[in-house]
């Protein structure tokens, strides 16, 4: 990446965490129901109603809830995957259900269900995955949390050629426009957003 592009999504992530600092706890509430109802609908778009196994993270506070979300696809009979952090940045996956114990990663400052560990090959039962993001543009660009993970994720599953629907969680004022984000030739761009108003699907030219 160049300093150039590092420098300006630096900018624009810390901007954003601020924002999201500011956010109170109504607002965010109000945003997780959002999501979970948009979230759901797409879910059900893309299964027909069949259950079927979902990525997820937990979104926990100043990030917008997914909490919400992750129990009403419980609720309607799917199967979901949250993410563990491993060595050099690579993802596993553990089986989430209500009541779920949460520990401490070893490796991100983010809470991990504990249990069995899944590899990369579960990624082939996956119908969806819903991953975390500071700022989309409309182009499809994204800017993540800064750890890299993802990124990683994205490349080994267009590497493995699993073309497996995804969408990027944002707050609606992260929505951006297209052209704020800059992007590398290696960056993936992510097909769609899902923000409180909706899931808008990307490049979008409005």
């Amino acid at each position: 990446m160049s300093q150039g592009s590092s420098e300006a999504k630096a900018d624009i992530r810390a901007r954003h965490r601020a924002r999201r600092a500011a956010t109170d706890a109504t607002q965010r509430d109000a945003a997780g129901a959002a999501l979970a109802v948009h979230g759901a609908a797409w879910a059900e778009q893309l299964t027909g109603g069949t259950p079927s196994t979902f990525c997820a993270y937990l979104g926990v506070v100043p990030e917008p809830p997914t909490l919400p979300l992750i129990s009403e696809l419980h609720r309607r009979g799917h199967t979901i995957l949250l993410p563990v952090c491993e060595p050099g940045r690579r993802l596993s996956w553990t089986y989430w259900t209500p009541g779920v114990e949460f520990v401490r990663s070893r490796y991100a400052p983010v809470l991990e269900p504990a249990g069995p560990r899944l590899d990369l090959g579960i990624m082939a039962s996956v119908a969806a995955l819903f991953i975390p993001a500071t700022a989309v543009d409309r182009d499809g660009n994204r800017i993540g949390q800064g750890g890299g993970y993802y990124d990683v994720l994205l490349a080994a599953l267009a590497g493995d050629g699993l073309d497996i629907p995804f969408a990027a969680i944002v707050f609606d004022s992260e929505l951006l426009p297209a052209g704020s984000i800059p992007a590398e030739d290696f960056d993936r761009r992510v097909p769609a957003a899902l923000t409180p108003s909706g899931l808008i699907r990307l490049p979008d030219p409005a």
